[in-house]
């Protein structure tokens, strides 16, 4: 029997052998009536207690507007994949019609278990912020949904834990920014939807912003061991430990003793070192009056001039033997030896490459 469907991967339709040969099974259209019924009978309810009101036509209107909108909803909830791994393809072969492009990627995806990974958030967070950047237009309309209903769950989690709301604060900073953009040149660029959709999205984000600008930390009460019970050189190597130099500065905060470990001259000197090379230095060099290297002021200067290099606790990887992009289950490659997609290579650990969140929107540009 041949395969009939949108992909030769996806599981097609249920077939039966007949003696007039093969038919399709109506077991799942079927069901799909029934719901649809229901729907009838419920929207004919509301409009019999608005005959007064409404004429024949108008209600006829009303409740294919009303069922439009009632399925419209029931594919908002559903749209949301939880697979592991995407083929990501730029040709149509034999085998494989057509190409993968970022909206798919990023609808197929699990992004949204991925928020509530404390090693994925900072990840997904930096992607989102680059997709707002640059790509946000050439986003599917199944894509920009997707997006928005992920960031809303990122917004609503630093609302609800008070974690890292300093990047969303810059995610939402810069969406903004390019939705004004958008809203205000409308005609000069290709939108997908109404020009009301986008309008309307500006709105949300700025609501966003408003929240996380409300926001309070509320002060834990802690009778047990605190960060300023530790030896100076235990928060010392916390400190150290840092690649970002307002985390350094916000640490700083806290306490009079760690205000003086984040002011160290050697700290920043090796937050520096980490992140720029030496070359960038002597472009920039600020010194004191004393003579000597402000390495604070260095710091935030060269971050305005060179990009800083990226940490995460996990990224997506990409295996070059089988152009799959997939998250890794550390849990399950330890267990049972999976690599996180059905790699074919006689030793997969060797063809894996992280991928970066740039590398993931350069792998979709053609």
């Amino acid at each position: 029997m041949p395969f009939l469907g949108q992909d030769w991967r996806s599981p097609g339709w249920s077939w039966i052998k007949t003696e007039d040969g093969w038919k399709r099974c109506d077991s799942c259209s079927q069901e799909l009536g029934k719901k649809n019924s229901q729907c009838t009978i419920d929207h004919s309810i509301i409009l019999k207690s608005g005959e007064e009101i409404f004429n024949n036509e108008e209600c006829e209107y009303a409740s294919k507007k009303r069922k439009k909108d009632h399925f419209g909803n029931d594919t908002n909830a559903q749209s949301f994949y939880r697979e592991k791994w995407i083929y990501v393809h730029k040709e149509s072969t034999k085998e494989r019609h057509g190409y993968c492009t970022l909206g798919e990627a990023f609808n197929r995806l699990d992004f949204s278990s991925a928020i509530q990974d404390i090693r994925r958030f900072t990840y997904v967070v930096k992607l989102l912020q680059l997709i707002a950047k640059s790509q946000l237009t050439s986003l599917s309309g199944v894509a920009q949904k997707n997006y928005f209903n992920i960031l809303d769950k990122i917004v609503q989690k630093v609302l609800d834990d008070h974690q890292n709301p300093r990047l969303i604060k810059d995610l939402l900073h810069d969406l903004s920014s390019t939705l004004c953009t958008l809203v205000r040149g409308v005609g000069k660029s290709v939108l997908v939807g109404n020009i009301n959709i986008w309008i309307c999205r500006l709105e949300t984000v700025l609501n966003w912003q408003q929240q996380l600008q409300n926001l309070q930390m509320t002060k834990q009460v802690n009778t047990g061991l605190t960060l300023s019970d530790l030896p100076l050189h235990m928060l010392n190597n916390i400190l150290y430990r840092f690649s970002d130099g307002w985390d350094i500065i916000t640490l700083g905060q806290v306490t009079p003793t760690l205000y003086m470990l984040s002011e160290d001259r050697r700290l920043w000197k090796k937050l520096c070192q980490y992140h720029f090379a030496e070359k960038q230095f002597c472009r920039h060099l600020i010194l004191s009056e004393k003579g000597h290297i402000e390495w604070k002021l260095m710091y935030f200067t060269l971050q305005k001039y060179y990009p800083t290099k990226e940490q995460y606790g996990d990224t997506l990887h990409f295996c070059r033997h089988c152009s799959i992009l997939f998250w890794k289950d550390y849990h399950l490659a330890w267990l049972f030896k999976d690599s996180g997609h059905p790699c074919t290579a006689a030793d997969p650990d060797s063809c894996f490459t992280p991928v970066s969140p740039q590398h993931f929107i350069d792998l979709f540009k053609f």
